[in-house]
């Protein structure tokens, strides 16, 4: 009786060592999502923006070099050409791209307008059409694209400097301002110096804009800056990330310095 107990245990061990290193394979031959593959592709090629649409399907990638149109759809070929300053209309966020390639002109519209994909139901930030010019023939395409918000932003970050000043406590209650700002769902939230805040992140290469900034109602005294701190983060336009620093500008010299918080 003891040597089958034994024997069943010894069976029960080697079929759970066989278990785990099964589940341990498994885990070895996961594959990084088409998200993660993405985002270390914008991070590698300095991609800023990203168009799809479908049918037919195609896809648009506009970096800091290059500007690249791909579609597998037979009769249309992936076109290329170098990065070029797009032209903006005066009176809405409408940016237009054109792009010499080697294959025929690519004239590329940007347009802030909702755009939901008429095959997957996903929501995006902007429009966008393209038009393809081979030997005078113009071929039509439209689609939905977003900006891709700078990674580097993804973190949480407290105050250091407002307008040249160095930030204390003096001028705050309990705490110093602070941002965690979610790079992913372009949202963030923190602290205001007096109350709790969160807003939406807008970006496009580069501009920064903090809106639609919601803040809890406490009273704050008479010596907290939490007014100017808000003031100055909702005129925020342009941004620079360097040295463990994130500073925000605007045209009219406005400037805060937040540093990193591990």
């Amino acid at each position: 009786m003891k040597k089958c107990i034994l024997l069943l245990s010894v069976f029960l061990l080697i079929s759970s060592c066989k278990s785990v290193s099964a589940k341990t394979k498994e885990v070895a031959k996961t594959e990084p999502t088409t998200e993660y593959k993405q985002q270390m592709e914008n991070l590698d090629q300095g991609i800023y923006f990203r168009g799809v649409g479908n049918e037919p399907e195609w896809s648009l990638k506009i970096s800091e070099k290059t500007i690249e149109f791909n579609s597998l759809k037979p009769g249309f070929e992936s076109l290329s050409g170098a990065h070029v300053e797009p032209i903006r209309a005066m009176d809405a966020n409408v940016k237009m791209y054109r792009v010499e390639t080697s294959a025929g002109l690519l004239n590329i519209q940007i347009m802030q307008q909702e755009c939901i994909n008429t095959m997957s139901g996903e929501k995006s930030t902007y429009s966008v059409r393209i038009e393809i010019v081979k030997d005078t023939v113009s071929t039509f395409l439209s689609g939905c694209g977003n900006y891709i918000t700078d990674p580097r932003l993804h973190d949480i970050w407290v105050l250091e400097k407002l307008n040249g000043e160095k930030a204390s406590l003096d001028h705050f209650m309990k705490d110093l301002p602070n941002l965690e700002i979610n790079s992913s769902t372009n949202q963030f939230m923190g602290f205001a110096g007096c109350n709790r805040m969160n807003g939406k992140v807008f970006f496009e290469n580069g501009l920064l804009r903090f809106n639609n900034i919601i803040t809890t109602r406490m009273a704050c005294g008479p010596n907290n800056k939490e007014n100017e701190f808000l003031k100055a983060l909702q005129s925020t336009t342009t941004y620079k990330v360097e040295n463990m620093r994130l500073t925000l500008t605007n045209p009219s010299g406005v400037e805060v310095v937040f540093r990193k918080v591990d």
